[in-house]
């Protein structure tokens, strides 16, 4: 149990260290940092990202990050970039390099190359006063007090602040770009998160059936589109206008008081108004009043006419919780 403690501790003491590394790169949001935003929005070519070691790898997820809120961004390892893939680089290109110590070889042979493609270089560093910090155009300061790693050794506050830094650029180039959740679904169609922006209930209703009884109708015919249909929910029309809908909950609700239901007709069991909603409306939307009015079906309705059921399970399907 001594052990876990120990354990327990040093996980917290990690996660405080790194905390405080974090908090201190309040003082690197200065004119330098600004000027490589301002570079970056200015710029006609893209943001290539370079490293090595843990630092390439940091700069892979800044790269996603700064590619999925309206960034081109491209990833160049420092080690294949110096054999051959110094040709990714364009003219109008800016290249971040990243790196804590910023001395090392890979890094001290590519920086020369950069400056003499003519790329603006910016470096996110811990060493302010490091080859790379003197050579780069701007410099934006990622210095750590010390590693989270008891031998102060294995990058971790100082990968941990490099990552934070490079979701501050991100962050500040999408709100100056105007990046909007329409942006946003465009460029993530496939997650959860962009259909949310993006699916419209138009785009599930019509791959299910549209329950519907004449409001005169008998209770076993209700019953039969029900059950048919297999959407616990029916639209009751007089002719063509929609009156009202039946769930399977109401239902079970006139069984437990309805001794005789021969007599019944599909109006005398109706929610009146029932619950509609738009084609063009979005899936999320639909999801919320769902939630709202603790129900599972939303009739679809379009210039008064019923068009169709979209019912809680298809949005399920789609992963939109």
């Amino acid at each position: 149990m001594k052990n876990l403690n120990a354990l327990k501790a040093l996980a917290v003491k990690t996660i405080t260290v790194e905390a405080s590394a974090i908090s201190s790169l309040v003082h690197s949001i200065n004119d330098s940092f600004l000027k490589c935003v301002s570079l970056i929005l200015r710029s006609k070519g893209r943001v290539i990202v370079t490293g090595i070691g843990k630092s390439a790898i940091i700069g892979q997820k800044i790269v996603s990050t700064l590619n999925s809120t309206g960034t081109p961004a491209i990833f160049m390892h420092a080690a294949d970039a110096i054999h051959g893939d110094l040709g990714i680089i364009q003219k109008e290109d800016i290249v971040i390099c990243l790196s804590k110590s910023g001395e090392t070889p890979e890094i001290k042979v590519l920086v020369p190359l950069l400056k003499e493609y003519g790329s603006s270089l910016i470096a996110i560093v811990g060493n302010t006063h490091s080859y790379l910090a003197k050579q780069a155009h701007f410099v934006i300061d990622t210095t750590v007090s010390k590693e989270a790693c008891p031998n102060n050794l294995a990058p971790t506050s100082s990968t941990t602040a490099q990552l934070v830094m490079g979701d501050a650029l991100a962050v500040c180039l999408l709100q100056a770009r105007g990046f909007s959740t329409e942006d946003f679904a465009r460029l993530h169609p496939g997650g959860a998160l962009g259909k949310q922006l993006y699916l419209k209930v138009s785009d599930l209703y019509i791959t299910n059936m549209a329950p519907a009884v004449q409001y005169n109708d008998d209770i076993k015919s209700v019953i039969l589109e029900i059950s048919s249909k297999r959407l616990g929910a029916t639209a009751v029309l007089k002719n063509k206008k929609l009156l009202g809908i039946i769930t399977d909950g109401d239902l079970r609700r006139m069984l437990e008081k309805q001794s005789d239901i021969g007599i019944l007709k599909a109006a005398d069991i109706m929610s009146s108004p029932p619950h509609i909603i738009h084609p063009d409306t979005l899936v999320i939307r639909a999801l919320t009043v769902m939630r709202q009015n603790n129900i599972t079906q939303l009739l679809v309705v379009d210039k008064n006419k019923y068009k169709g059921v979209i019912h809680l399970h298809d949005i399920l399907r789609e992963g939109i919780l």
